[in-house]
């Protein structure tokens, strides 16, 4: 491991890297109205609900040693390195797979928690007891790829979560719908595409690590703790957070009775899945700073101020006029899919605008995890989550999915504020300068005239001008928002659409 200083072009290009990766997220909001057209809502409603739950289940079975090895392997030798690896996979994969194999001999009582309408009771028991083998599965790729990603190595899973998982679901999917495998069909998509991913993170991780030494690795005492202690620390902010992504289907679905919790549970994950577009692009930045983060503290915490205002820039300016975008124009985007997901309209404008106000202050959630405040995101991560769980039992008893999506929106924004705060008060650091905010008042222009767009135009002829409105406001954001070094450490990019 080179102990040079990571520079802003690094993290440009590791950005850029994962946010292709992470763009399997656009693939998903592409695949999304094909799996409604094909299985309906409610049963998709059910699907989500149920992957909902393994996402949930496996963020804690991996006790959040996937972030514990972001920060350890960079820091220590070959031998420690491997060993870390090859503990956190027997210590998450085998109790995983354990908890699969109870819920499966359980699945009649299990499935009796879930929502449906009565029709569904007999294929729900059959999904509960196969879905519940994707929680190992799903359990050894998130630590592969987070092993992979420890090494600063972020295009691998590129060809993992995109052209592997997401593209071979959609395959599956077809399939299993012209088999006439009926509601299972989904479930038994999902497991393939999980299988096939599995399979390829084997060979993914003897590419950044000796396979004979990961195998004969010694798991040292103190090292072993060490990481076990580091993930368990994290554990509770990561899961809180997990908490915003997977729980919300599954808390509308156990709140609202019969089918209509299922259809609530789709409804939401409609527009959750859309409102991910902008999101991957802060999260690109979150994946990339935590490991680079790691390393650059070992060097100084100086030097970790200019990468996080850089990150605070690009992310405002790009995510503000995405996030205007999907807004504006989820009208359109939404009749792509069957009439009734035009009800998700308002979750949809709920979500992005969440997330254009918290992609503002940047990556400091990560940066405060890998800078060693392990109290601090045990702190952010009961708040969100007290804000959460408290606004879900307020409004989605009165309100539905909408109430689920005002409660994720200010649970999230009071994590990402609480982490800036924090920032600010314990090592100065603060995402606010002039250059964030010239950006963002370009972005706030763009939105205008979107707003102005939608009421003036309709048909194609809106939809064209926001697109157009939409990629003019992202320049002028990105030349005004920029200083002249973060511009060039775009790269080619830049150079591309002549910012530099």
């Amino acid at each position: 491991m080179s102990e040079a200083n990571v520079t802003r072009g690094e993290v440009a290009r590791g950005a850029a890297l994962v946010a292709f990766s992470r763009a399997g997220a656009l693939i998903e909001a592409v695949a999304q109205p094909l799996f409604i057209w094909l299985y309906g809502l409610e049963t998709y409603g059910l699907y989500v609900v149920l992957w909902g739950a393994i996402n949930l289940a496996e963020n804690i079975v991996d006790l959040s040693l996937t972030a514990a090895l972001q920060r350890i392997v960079p820091q220590e030798d070959e031998e420690v390195a491997h060993g870390a690896v090859k503990a956190a996979l027997l210590v998450t994969v085998v109790p995983a797979a354990a908890v699969a194999l109870a819920v499966s001999l359980a699945a009649p009582w299990v499935a009796g928690f879930v929502s449906a309408a009565p029709s569904d009771r007999l294929w729900l028991v059959q999904a509960v007891r196969l879905f519940a083998w994707a929680l190992p599965l799903w359990t050894f790729v998130e630590v592969a790829t987070s092993a992979a990603r420890a090494r600063r190595a972020f295009g691998p899973e590129i060809r993992l979560r995109i052209f592997w998982e997401q593209i071979a679901r959609i395959v599956f999917a077809c399939g299993f719908f012209a088999l006439g495998a009926g509601q299972l069909g989904l479930v038994l998509a999902h497991l393939g595409s999980l299988t096939l991913t599995a399979a390829l993170c084997v060979p993914l991780l003897a590419r950044f690590y000796d396979v004979r030494r990961l195998l004969g690795a010694r798991i040292g005492r103190r090292h072993f703790l060490l990481l076990l202690v580091t993930g368990l620390a994290l554990l509770p902010a990561n899961v809180s957070r997990r908490l915003l992504v997977d729980a919300p289907a599954l808390v509308i679905n156990l709140l609202i009775p019969g089918a209509r919790g299922a259809t609530a549970a789709g409804l939401f994950e409609i527009a959750r899945k859309i409102a991910t577009l902008p999101l991957s692009v802060r999260q690109a930045f979150q994946y990339v700073m935590a490991p680079l983060t790691a390393h650059q503290a070992r060097s100084g915490r100086d030097d970790i101020g200019p990468l996080y205002h850089f990150a605070s820039r690009v992310s405002t300016a790009l995510v503000v006029p995405l996030a205007g975008l999907l807004a504006f124009a989820g009208r359109d985007i939404l009749s792509i899919y069957r009439p009734e997901a035009m009800a998700a309209l308002p979750l949809l404008v709920i979500l992005v605008t969440a997330r254009a106000a918290e992609a503002i202050v940047g990556p400091a959630t990560p940066i405060v995890e890998m800078t060693g405040h392990r109290i601090l995101p045990l702190v952010n991560s009961l708040v969100g989550a007290a804000v959460w769980g408290l606004l879900s039992l307020l409004l989605v008893p009165r309100y539905g999915a909408e109430g689920m999506a005002v409660a994720v929106g200010v649970a999230t924004l009071a994590i990402a504020y609480a982490a800036t705060i924090e920032l600010r008060i314990s090592d100065g650091l603060t995402p606010f300068d002039h250059k964030l905010f010239q950006g963002l008042g370009a972005a706030l222009v763009g939105l205008a005239l979107m707003y102005g767009a939608v009421h003036l135009l309709g048909g194609p002829a809106r939809f064209t001008a926001l697109l157009l409105l939409w990629a003019a406001a992202s320049w002028c954001a990105l030349r005004v928002g920029l200083t002249r070094s973060d511009r060039a450490a775009l790269g080619g990019f830049a150079r591309f659409v002549r910012l530099a």
